[in-house]
């Protein structure tokens, strides 16, 4: 029970002193002297070596007056009508202010967008390879064609991106995406790497391919011809014939290689996907042309915008060569599906084929401001824009619907 009488004694209780620190007297001036020669007596600098000496000498003897006029050059702050998608003279290292937001957006996409090859089960896929009737005779030469083709077409994209096109495309914020795309298709190479590795295919005779089988060649050597003089890095941009050399290259990577080239291979692969085989690898596609779709729009957002701000580039002459080269693309594209499906297999056919690739050019056309040439062309595979439509997938490791960050953002026109 408490008592305030404690309580009051509690307090009077005296408390025991504390002894005070002694505060430590500053050493005389002499004895602070005294130590600070001992330290210089004692201290031995290090000695440069004679590369350490040199870089000092060079910096030293430094002109900076290269530099300094281009610094001058680009001086200023820039403002968003300074920007141009070619032949832009605005200092590039400034990301900001935007002039084409869906390049940055598109930058944006494709990073909440980020997969691996490795996250996918191959389980499944290889079981089924090493199985003797696993797969048809047919099946397995349409597996390995594609990736034949693939494992290296995006090499040759990859090449022409960082070799021509980030240099001459004159954009902060288009860079920015190719740089990204430059990664995917990194990745790309990766994950067609890792299934040939999975299913212990021959390395050689897949990688070569692209010069060994002629369906295949064909369309390697079709799409080096137009990035072999603008990957020279004496090539430069500025003149109407040379600004139509790189749009013709832009036509080419985006509107064809990617934009055609990768039609028959992905139908057939996911085609096989869709009858529960070679599951695996069907993923690994699927994720691929969501890249590739997102790559294609890109390209074609900036061919439609070089020609906005040069005119005089699209000719009547230069409409009839980008007509010339999608159906070019086309018939290629054809080809290689008559070789690669002789025989009707997968719910396909190599006319059904056919009809989809004309159904697609037809886009690729309208899409750069042409007219269709197939007149009538439908789509015979409806169930592709199903596949493609990935706002919803299943997460990798836990096989539940998710919603992908930026998947309702990609548009497949």
């Amino acid at each position: 029970m408490l008592n305030w009488d404690d309580y009051n004694e509690s307090e009077k209780t005296p408390k025991p002193q504390q002894a005070k620190p002694e505060i430590e007297q500053p050493a005389p001036d002499s004895i602070i002297e005294e130590a600070q020669e001992q330290v210089e007596e004692n201290f031995t600098p290090v000695e440069s070596g004679d590369r350490a000496q040199q870089a000092k000498d060079a910096i030293q003897s430094l002109d900076t007056k290269e530099g300094e006029e281009e610094l001058e050059v680009l001086a200023g702050r820039v403002q968003v009508d300074d920007k141009a998608m070619i032949n832009c003279r605005a200092d590039l290292n400034q990301l900001v202010p935007f002039k084409y937001d869906w390049a940055w957006q598109k930058y944006l996409d494709g990073s909440a967008n980020h997969w691996m090859p490795q996250e996918i089960n191959m389980t499944t896929d290889i079981a089924l390879w090493k199985s003797e009737d696993g797969l048809t005779p047919d099946e397995r030469m349409i597996v390995m064609r594609n990736l034949g083709f693939f494992s290296t077409a995006d090499s040759l994209v990859a090449n022409n991106l960082v070799l021509a096109i980030y240099r001459l495309i004159t954009n902060p914020e288009c860079r920015q995406y190719i740089l990204r795309q430059s990664f995917e298709e990194a990745i790309h190479t990766h994950a067609y790497q890792y299934c040939i590795e999975s299913l212990g295919m021959d390395e050689g005779e897949i990688f070569n391919m692209y010069r060994e089988i002629p369906s295949v060649a064909k369309k390697a050597s079709w799409g080096l011809k137009y990035t072999k003089e603008i990957s020279d890095p004496g090539f430069t941009t500025g003149t109407e014939e040379t600004d139509k050399k790189l749009l013709k290259n832009l036509i080419a990577f985006y509107c064809v290689l990617e934009g055609i080239f990768f039609y028959c291979g992905f139908t057939q692969i996911l085609s096989m996907g869709r009858r529960n085989k070679m599951t695996g690898t069907a993923e690994q596609f699927q994720y691929i042309l969501r890249d590739e779709s997102m790559h294609l729009n890109f390209g074609i957002d900036m061919i439609n915008q070089i020609k906005i701000e040069n005119p005089h580039l699209w000719d009547e002459q230069m409409r009839q060569e980008a007509a010339q080269m999608i159906l070019e693309g086309t018939e290629l594209e054809v080809q290689y599906a008559k070789d690669t499906m002789p025989r009707g297999i997968l719910g396909m056919n190599a006319n059904m084929m056919e009809e989809y690739l004309q159904f697609i050019a037809n886009r690729r056309l309208v899409q750069i401001g042409l007219e269709e040439e197939f007149e009538g062309a439908t789509n015979p595979f409806p169930w592709m824009s199903e596949i493609m439509d990935l706002r919803k997938e299943k997460n990798f490791f836990e096989t539940r619907v998710i919603e992908y960050q930026t998947g309702g953002a990609l548009s497949w026109d």
